[in-house]
């Protein structure tokens, strides 16, 4: 097939002055249309046809060829059949071929893509019956039309959108003719295919508006969040980095979870973004299959391979809560909660950058009394000791004699909800999505050491703290300098020693008091701010 491409570039535009040759994000207009047209399948013939030097000299150095258009037809009221068809004759005579195809391609369409262009054009190659496919949109709404001096709908009957009959509407990306039928009145035969366009392909940039749309797409990057989350590790990775992608309004956001990680999948399911499951042997052979601009782990430790596997790719890398080797050859590490042993370049550590939900940073703080009336336990997503059932085993009597109530928070994981019938007294609530409501109502809270620590720091509630595990024993924030009293690793405690400890908070009032000051004396309410900068900061850069 010998097929051309004619893009018509008039000097004299008037919405956007210049508009040709204007700079979007640091390229001129009409070069996306000839570097579109350039990486196709089909080794097209491109010209430029122009009324205007300094076109017709940009369209050469981006390897179009250029074509003078005659005054005639370069005024306001030409329409392109006779701009198409006077360049269709000049290449063809240039040329020395007679071509099958002409496409007409507005530089107006900048985000139209290589592959939508070639599969448009396999519709012509492969069906020679289809004389003319032209670049659409659906535009399918409640609309009106003017009559006399009145306006009269275009519906019979006013139904929800997607019970209308369907309309569309030119783009001007292509406009693909069979070159038997086209004249200088006429490309458009008796048989019609549209090709429809979306994911901005479809935007004609014919205002500023427009034009800034498109700013938009072509700045916009592809992150993947690669995350874990189960009943060993809980969903802590998934609530953080779900924030993180809250924040980000104006890149793709893809979630990439492990094998074993069928609670994370659900969890980030539910919230209603883009969600995929590892099913490659090495998750590394996923993330290259998304091609993404930055991928974003919060996995725990990464090795050096890893990262370097990913660097070697091209994609940007930020890592969360890495300790392995591989946090040394990312781009940037963000570790809230682990205390850093080295300092390194591009890492950032301590609470200034915990990730606080909406709910903390705009909730009031708590008003210690000398009567403790009510205790909070929550134990994270999962609570894999089931350390809810000890907690309460140890402190139900003390309350019931000091007529305290007990509320259990269980997270998205927890199944040991049978194991606490035998306490009827105790409030258990399930999927609360306004947690900081009941740790300013609590006068204690019982938790592990983990992110939740930050939240009821942010609040300013005492709370006793028995760690999951030894990697939460390092979590440096669950300490007295912040306000808490870390009682250590649970499992080892005792019913009769986490009792002790309690109720001699409860009977100090003042012990409490200290304890909020400390909490309160944290900047925590800034830190999203902050990682979110820091995120842009990496993002501009690719």
């Amino acid at each position: 097939m010998d097929i051309l491409v004619v893009i018509p570039a008039r000097g004299g535009s008037k919405g956007i002055p210049r508009k040709n040759l204007r700079l979007l994000n640091g390229k001129p207009l009409l070069s996306y249309a000839i570097e579109t047209a350039k990486a196709s399948a089909y080794s097209l013939d491109i010209y430029v046809s122009s009324d205007d030097d300094e076109i017709l000299s940009t369209a050469g150095q981006f390897g179009a060829t250029q074509h003078k258009r005659d005054k005639a037809i370069a005024c306001d009221e030409t329409t392109l059949d006779p701009v198409i068809y006077a360049t269709y004759r000049y290449a063809q005579e240039r040329e020395g071929r007679e071509y099958d195809y002409i496409i007409t391609m507005q530089p107006t369409s900048p985000l139209l893509s290589t592959d939508s262009l070639d599969r448009a054009i396999a519709m012509v190659v492969d069906d020679r019956t289809i004389e003319t496919v032209i670049a659409a949109k659906e535009d399918t709404h409640l609309s009106w039309r003017r009559e006399g001096k009145g306006f009269v709908p275009n519906y019979h009957k006013r139904v929800n959108r997607q019970y209308l009959p369907a309309t569309f509407r030119e783009t001007g990306a292509f406009f693909i003719t069979r070159a038997d039928i086209i004249t200088p009145s006429n490309r458009i035969g008796k048989r019609v295919e549209l090709f429809l366009l979306s994911q901005g392909e479809e935007i004609d940039i014919d205002t500023y508006e427009d034009w800034n749309l498109c700013e938009y797409h072509l700045k916009r990057k592809h992150i993947c969040f690669v995350v874990t989350g189960n009943h060993s590790v809980g969903l802590g990775h998934v609530y953080n980095t779900l924030l993180i992608a809250n924040d980000i309004l104006n890149h793709q956001i893809t979630f990439l979870v492990d094998r074993k990680s069928q609670l994370a999948y659900d969890k980030i399911a539910s919230k209603n973004y883009p969600v995929v499951m590892q099913s490659q042997e090495e998750i590394i052979e996923d993330i290259k299959r998304l091609a993404p601009d930055l991928v974003i782990n919060d996995r725990l430790d990464s090795t050096r391979h890893a990262i370097e596997s990913l660097k070697a790719e091209g994609f940007g890398v930020i890592n969360f809560e890495d300790l392995g080797e591989g946090a040394k050859y990312a781009d940037m590490v963000v570790n809230a909660i682990y205390p850093e042993q080295h300092v390194l370049p591009n890492h950032y550590f301590g609470h200034p950058y915990f990730i606080l939900r909406d709910e903390f940073i705009y909730a009031p703080t708590k008003t210690i009394t000398s009567r403790v009336s009510q205790v909070l336990i929550t134990f994270g997503g999962v609570d894999p000791n089931n350390y809810t059932r000890k907690v309460i085993a140890a402190i139900e009597p003390f309350c019931q004699a000091h007529q305290i109530k007990i509320t259990v928070i269980a997270g998205f994981g927890y199944t040991q909800y049978a194991s606490l019938e035998a306490y009827p007294s105790v409030e258990v609530l399930k999927n609360v999505t306004n947690i900081s409501h009941y740790m300013l109502e609590a006068d204690i809270v019982f938790t592990s050491a983990g992110r939740t620590t930050y939240e009821i720091a942010s609040i300013g509630t005492p709370a006793i703290v028995l760690a999951q595990n030894e990697r939460e024993m390092t979590h440096f924030f669950a300490s007295s300098q912040f306000g808490f009293l870390n009682l250590g690793l649970g499992y080892h405690l005792s019913e009769s020693s986490i009792a002790q400890h309690f109720s001699e908070l409860v009977a100090n009032p003042t012990q409490r008091n200290q304890m909020h000051r400390l909490m309160l004396e944290v900047d925590l309410k800034h830190g999203r701010e902050r990682v979110n900068q820091l995120i842009q900061n990496i993002l501009e850069k690719r």
